[in-house]
């Protein structure tokens, strides 16, 4: 600590206190609490609104153009290592791209059958989902170095290492993920894990766990989701619930397959485990301390920040847009358009009914439609007279936490090690676990 130079506690505190601030630091905007960043999204949104499909469309048809281009003569990128990573990508991923293209194409010019150009699927995605993320990326992918280059993380991580480790078998920086993703958007949450996964921070143990556990429902969305129940006046016990319900799923799914069969290696799997040890000399706030200021050091000055910014746009729009439009539309056409998630619903009927829960046939077609999108329940579930089953459903929605229009999306992706199987059977356990705390909870609340 006695050679740490004025200067080096200058590039550690202020992008930090930055970064904390535009991440982390509610704020209270028109009478509702949220985040700077969620504030710069929404002036984009609301200046672009006319343009933003037009533009998403661009991205995601030049996306696939690309990507395909680049697949077939892969030389053409020879000596391009972040284009390389960007669209050299596989066959799935490359077919998965396309798809998305020729979707948003049918969807900007309303070509195709309704199901799949209509409001509630194709329009709800190209003119909603992909507004909030193309905002939502732009400021998130510039300026998310302040989070993870200055000593943020590691600094953080030396205090909540004994909290998170025995807890969670997680290391100490992974509460800077979820600490992002309830204050700010779960979105946040998996492109901070997915960042720290590809500079080999988090094992993909570590970041199947981290991006499926702890990518958690934003607060502000949260009211949404309350909002649409009618069940504002029960925020205190719903937010209650399903913290618990998700700190009971947090304790069990890394304990389970298949999270606890993700190999405990890092992105390069000839790197060494990094040692989370404090050394005799330091006690935890010194020992954070010099291991941020280490950081903080190596960050190579304005120019690199900037150009690791645009590449984490780049990578974020790119990357993930044509998933979430591929996944995300099919799911919603499945939901929308079959009774698919109904007939899923049915096995859960007498297990409803065995927890007393009101109208539970009417609630059992809510229970695995949330896979899809987590706002379907609500939507489906908003006519329903019970309060106490109108709680649970919007309860059960925000713990399952896996939906494919968004988190779910943005996970298959991203390079955390998940496959859509995987996430699958994570939502199915997920369900299991904190269906019967809520449903417990809720006979305590009413």
């Amino acid at each position: 600590m006695n050679n740490i130079k004025a200067k080096d506690h200058i590039k550690f505190i202020i992008p930090s206190l930055l970064g904390v601030f535009l991440f982390m630091t509610p704020i209270k905007v028109a009478g509702n609490f949220t985040i700077p960043i969620a504030v710069l999204a929404g002036f984009i949104q609301e200046g672009l609104a006319n343009y933003l499909s037009l533009i998403m469309t661009v991205i995601v048809i030049l996306t696939g153009i690309l990507t395909v281009t680049f697949s077939i003569n892969p030389s053409l990128l020879t000596n391009k290592p972040f284009l390389q990573r960007l669209f050299l990508v596989g066959n799935f991923w490359t077919i998965t791209r396309l798809i998305a293209a020729i979707f948003t194409f049918m969807i900007y010019f309303q070509i195709g059958p309704d199901i799949m150009v209509g409001e509630d699927t194709g329009q709800l995605l190209l003119d909603d989902l992909l507004h909030v993320l193309f905002s939502v990326f732009l400021f998130a992918g510039f300026f998310l170095p302040l989070l993870t280059n200055f000593g943020l993380l590691e600094f953080i991580g030396a205090f909540m290492k004994k909290i998170m480790r025995p807890l969670f078998k997680l290391p100490g920086r992974s509460s800077i993920d979820a600490l992002a993703s309830w204050i700010g958007d779960g979105t946040i949450g998996v492109l901070l894990t997915s960042k720290q996964y590809e500079d080999g921070y988090y094992t993909k143990r570590e970041a199947a766990i981290i991006g499926t556990t702890f990518s958690i429902v934003s607060i502000t969305f949260t009211l949404v989701i309350i909002e649409k129940l009618g069940l504002e006046h029960k925020f205190l016990p719903f937010y209650f619930t399903i913290t618990v319900a998700g700190f009971v799923a947090a304790i069990i799914m890394p304990r389970i397959p298949p999270l606890s069969r993700k190999k405990n290696e890092y992105i390069n799997p000839e790197q060494k485990m990094i040692d989370e040890s404090i050394p005799s000399e330091h006690n935890v706030f010194s020992y954070g301390y010099e291991k941020a200021i280490k950081r903080s050091r190596a960050e190579k000055g304005i120019g690199n920040f900037i150009a690791e910014g645009v590449k984490n746009v780049l990578d974020m729009w790119m990357g993930v847009a044509p998933v979430v439009m591929a996944f995300g539309l099919i799911a919603l056409m499945i939901a929308e358009g079959t009774p698919f998630f109904q007939w899923l619903g049915i096995p859960f009927i007498p297990i409803l009914e065995w927890m007393q829960v009101p109208e539970a046939a009417k609630a059992s077609q809510t229970i695995l439609i949330g896979f899809a999108d987590m706002f379907l329940p609500s939507i489906i579930g908003a006519s329903i007279a019970s309060e106490m089953t109108r709680f649970i459903i919007g309860a059960l929605s925000i713990t399952q936490l896996i939906y494919m229009s968004e988190v779910g999306g943005l996970l298959l992706g991203s390079k955390v090690p998940v496959s859509f199987k995987d996430l699958v059977i994570i939502f199915l356990l997920r369900t299991v676990i904190t269906l019967p705390v809520i449903v417990l909870l809720a006979h305590l609340f009413f």
